[in-house]
């Protein structure tokens, strides 16, 4: 039986979502997704429809290579993030943009922002993120998180080593 999602629930997801990836608790951050989730950043020159299958993504992981990608962000061999960048994720606007009662999911949009301070630089990766919320077992999961990164590139970021 499906129980409806409200906003004040899903931005409690996304808020510690927020927290974890600041704390850099990313054995924590993982535990929010599903078994089969998936995490994208496309790259900042495509369309809004462009898919991973066919378009260039800076980032475009299934769980196992979102399991790898913690592993290797928590080891001293992590050049590009050691030492750990510090990072402030703020989440905004969140928006329940429609509800699958079928699949006990739903489609969330947020405006974010993420400050990230390195070497006595801080840079803002702005943007919106839109994910698929579902519930297992009673509690809420991230099945897909879509980081559309509101930037005309990278520079003077070069690139994204950090979990948005």
């Amino acid at each position: 039986m499906s129980k409806e999602f409200n906003r004040n629930e899903i931005e409690d997801l996304l808020f510690l979502e927020a927290d974890l990836l600041d704390d850099w608790k990313l054995k924590e951050w993982l535990d929010l997704y599903t078994k089969d989730a998936s995490y994208y950043v496309p790259s900042t020159d495509l369309p809004k429809d462009a898919k991973a299958d066919d378009s260039l993504f800076y980032i475009a992981d299934d769980r196992l290579r979102m399991e790898e990608r913690v592993t290797r962000l928590m080891k001293k061999t992590a050049h590009s993030e050691y030492p750990r960048s510090k990072t402030r994720h703020l989440v905004s606007n969140v928006r329940i943009r429609s509800i699958d009662t079928d699949n006990d999911e739903a489609e969330v949009s947020a405006a974010v922002v993420t400050f990230r301070t390195k070497g006595g630089n801080t840079d803002p990766y702005i943007g919106s993120n839109y994910y698929r919320i579902c519930r297992e077992n009673g509690v809420l999961k991230i099945r897909e998180k879509l980081c559309r990164l509101d930037l005309d590139g990278l520079r003077p970021h070069g690139r994204v080593s950090i979990i948005l």
